[in-house]
C-alpha cells in the first residue's frame, strides 16, 4: 500500500515527519532512481526508496522503553566531551534507541527512548500538550509569593510558556520540595523558573509525562512500556494524523 514518503521515513525510525520533509526538500530521498518531491507516495514492497543512498526498509517491530536517567548523564547518543550518555545505559536493549526530549546533565528521572520517529514526534508535539511533571528540591524555605510569581511567568529564556501548576510538597530536612506540572519542554525551563525567584535547585526529577509514570523504577535502569502505556502512545500518534 502506498503511503506518503515522510510517513514511511518516520515509521522507519529515521526521523520525525517534519525532519523527513526536510530530507525530501533537500533532495536526499530518491524513489525508483528519481529524486523525490514533497507529496510523493511509495510502497516499500514494490518501490525502491533511498535516503542518503541507504535503502529504506519496511519497519520492524518498534521498541519503546522508559529509562530512569541518573544525574551525570547527557541525553545524547554520543558526546564530544567524553561524558557519560544515556545510550550507554540502554545497550542491553539490543538496538539503537533515541531519547524523546531531553533532561540536562544534572537532572534525573523519566526519559522515554524509542526507534519510532512517529511516537517521538507525537509525544513532543505542542498540540498534544503532554503534561510533564517534576519533583524539585530547592535550598531553604519557599514562600507562597515565590510560587505565585513562578506560576505567573509567561516566558522563559525569551520563549513563551503556558502557565505552570506548582504545588508544595513535604519538606526534605532544611530544603523545600515542589511539584511542577508544565506543558512545554523549553531548555532548562523549570530551573530557570526557580532562578527567576532566587531559588537554588538542589535536585530535579521528572516523574511523569502524560500517562507515563516513573514509579519505582531504579535509577539507571530501564523497562519496556507495558500494554496500557503503549496504547497511550499509539493514541497520541492517531490524534496527530
Amino acid at each position: 500500500m502506498k503511503e506518503r514518503l515522510q510517513k514511511l521515513i518516520s515509521g522507519a525510525g529515521i526521523a520525525s515527519r517534519r525532519a523527513a520533509e526536510e530530507l525530501i526538500l533537500a533532495g536526499r530521498v530518491r524513489v525508483n532512481g528519481e529524486t523525490a518531491a514533497l507529496g510523493m507516495s511509495a510502497d516499500l514492497e514494490t518501490d525502491t526508496v533511498l535516503v542518503d543512498g541507504v535503502l529504506l526498509r519496511a519497519p520492524e517491530e518498534r521498541m519503546y522503553i522508559m529509562l530512569n536517567k541518573p544525574r551525570g548523564y547527557v541525553t545524547t547518543l554520543s558526546d564530544e566531551k567524553g561524558r557519560k550518555t544515556v545510550a550507554g545505559l540502554v545497550q542491553g536493549a539490543g538496538r539503537r534507541l533515541y531519547p524523546v526530549g531531553r533532561l540536562d546533565l544534572n537532572s534525573e528521572g523519566l526519559l522515554i527512548m524509542t526507534d519510532d520517529g512517529e511516537a517521538a514526534n507525537a509525544l513532543m508535539h505542542p498540540a498534544h500538550e503532554v503534561e510533564k511533571v517534576y519533583v524539585v528540591t530547592v535550598q531553604g524555605r519557599i514562600t507562597s509569593k515565590q510560587i505565585a510569581a513562578m506560576e505567573a511567568l509567561r516566558a522563559v529564556g525569551g520563549k513563551p510558556i503556558s502557565p505552570a501548576d506548582i504545588k508544595p510538597l513535604r519538606p526534605d530536612g532544611e530544603n523545600s520540595r515542589l511539584r511542577f506540572t508544565i506543558h512545554e519542554g523549553r531548555n532548562r525551563q523549570v530551573r530557570r523558573m526557580c532562578e527567576s525567584v532566587g531559588l537554588n535547585v538542589r535536585r530535579l526529577v521528572r516523574v511523569a509525562e502524560g500517562e507515563l509514570k516513573l514509579g519505582e523504577l531504579p535509577a539507571g535502569k530501564w523497562r519496556e512500556l507495558d500494554r496500557e502505556e503503549l496504547a497511550y502512545v499509539k493514541g497520541l500518534i492517531a490524534e496527530k494524523r
